[in-house]
C-alpha cells in the first residue's frame, strides 16, 4: 500500500510515538474510514503496540478527536501564514484561499478525511465540519474588526462563502475530471481539461 504524505502531522522533528500514532490514524481513517480501521492496524502502521495507543489516547474515538483537532490546527496555521497587513486588504481573502489550497494539495490524507466528514450525513455539532466552520467564523470576525470584511451579509453567509471557496473546487474537481475522461476521444489530445470554478451568491 502506497503511503500518503502525513496529513495533519506535526513538525518534521516531532517523531514521538504519540505523533506517529496520530499520523498513522489519519492515513488509515482517510483511506478506510474510522469504523473500518482497527487499533491493531493503526499500531502496525505507526510501528507501536496497541498498548501504547491505549496509553496515549485510551479509545479510538479519542484518537479520532485528536486527528480532527490536528487538522483544524493545520487550517488555522495556514490561515495565520497570511496575516493582516501582509498585503493590500483586497488581496487577503484570495491569498488565504490560495494558502489553504496549497496546503491541501500536499496533504492528500486531509483531503480524503474531509471528503468522508463532509459526506457523512450523520455528523453532529462538534465534529470536524463544525470546528472548521467556527474557525472560518473567527476569521470573519477578525477581518471585520480590521475593516477588511464586509458587514453587508451575516457571519453565517460569509462562513459558507469562505468554506465553499476553499473546499468546493478541491472536492468537486475530481468529478469534473472523471466526467471529462469519458469524452477523451471526442475532445482530442490537445484539449485543455475543464477547470471548475466555485462561487456562492447570496
Amino acid at each position: 500500500m502506497a503511503r500518503r504524505l502525513p496529513g495533519a502531522g506535526p513538525p518534521a522533528n516531532d517523531l514521538t510515538g504519540k505523533a506517529r500514532i496520530r499520523n498513522a490514524a489519519l492515513d488509515l481513517f482517510a483511506e478506510q474510514g474510522v469504523d473500518a480501521t482497527s487499533l491493531r492496524a493503526i499500531a502496525s502502521a505507526a510501528g507501536v503496540t496497541v498498548g501504547l495507543i491505549v496509553h496515549h489516547y485510551g479509545t479510538k474515538e479519542v484518537l479520532r478527536e485528536a486527528v480532527e483537532l490536528a487538522i483544524v490546527d493545520r487550517f488555522s496555521e495556514t490561515i495565520a501564514s497570511v496575516p493582516l497587513g501582509s498585503r493590500p486588504v483586497d488581496q487577503i481573502a484570495a491569498a488565504r484561499d490560495e494558502a489553504v489550497a496549497e496546503m491541501l494539495s500536499t496533504n492528500r490524507a486531509i483531503v480524503d478525511y474531509l471528503r468522508r466528514a463532509l459526506l457523512d450525513g450523520s455528523a453532529e455539532r462538534g465534529d470536524l465540519v463544525s470546528r472548521l466552520s467556527q474557525l472560518s467564523a473567527q476569521q470573519v470576525h477578525d477581518l471585520r474588526a480590521a475593516g477588511v470584511a464586509s458587514t453587508k451579509h451575516t457571519v453565517g453567509d460569509q462562513v459558507v462563502t469562505i468554506m465553499v471557496r476553499q473546499l468546493g473546487r478541491l472536492f468537486l474537481q475530481p468529478l469534473v475530471d472523471r466526467i471529462s475522461r469519458e469524452f477523451d476521444d471526442d475532445m482530442g489530445p490537445s484539449r485543455t481539461p475543464p477547470q471548475l470554478i466555485v462561487d456562492v451568491s447570496h
